[in-house]
């Protein structure tokens, strides 16, 4: 069987439409499951004995879907229904906080929750990575220098943390330059 060109065309055009068709659908199968959930977590009652665990469910799923709003009233609520709970709730809970506030450009704020999150559990690389990126937006490259730096003795491994330190050496370098430039050395 021969295939001329106008074949071979077809055949890679219906496969690529094929390929294009499928992720499409996976990714509406995604939105209508946290669509789904949202509306089940919003429904449920909330006097149940998991509270705080129901309200941080929820907050992931408005985290998903972009409602950082809705997502930090219910992640503050839920820290005030922290009762009994370990450290680590807590620490998640924090950081979650942390990183909705900082989604609607409140670093200020979300530093304070970061670093409630690591007075949680210390050794929470993730926490100590949105804390270097909340610096770096505040325009604290010593300070996010610091907190990368610390990412790395936990999980030498640590893409993000490895990305943003050389890119900071580089700025921080380029800084100190300008400033022996200006002294006259």
């Amino acid at each position: 069987m021969e295939i001329n060109l106008p074949q071979t065309y077809l055949i890679g055009l219906c496969l690529l439409l094929l390929v294009i068709a499928i992720l499409v659908g996976r990714q509406l199968y995604k939105v209508r499951t946290d669509e789904l959930k949202l509306i089940k977590l919003e429904k449920e009652d909330s006097n149940t004995k998991e509270d705080s665990a129901k309200m941080y469910e929820l907050a992931s799923v408005q985290l998903k879907k972009r409602l950082y709003p809705q997502a930090t009233s219910t992640l503050k609520q839920a820290l005030k229904k922290l009762n009994g709970e370990p450290e680590e709730a807590k620490a998640l809970i924090e950081n979650a906080l942390g990183f909705a506030l900082a989604a609607q450009n409140d670093f200020k704020s979300a530093v304070i929750h970061y670093k409630k999150a690591l007075a949680a559990k210390s050794e929470y690389p993730v926490a100590l990575n949105n804390l270097g990126f909340a610096y770096q937006r505040l325009l604290n490259e010593n300070e996010a220098y610091k907190n990368y730096q610390k990412v790395l003795k936990i999980d030498p491994k640590n893409k993000t943390a490895i990305s943003q330190i050389k890119r900071l050496e580089r700025i921080i370098g380029k800084g100190k330059d300008q400033l022996l430039e200006r002294k006259g050395f």
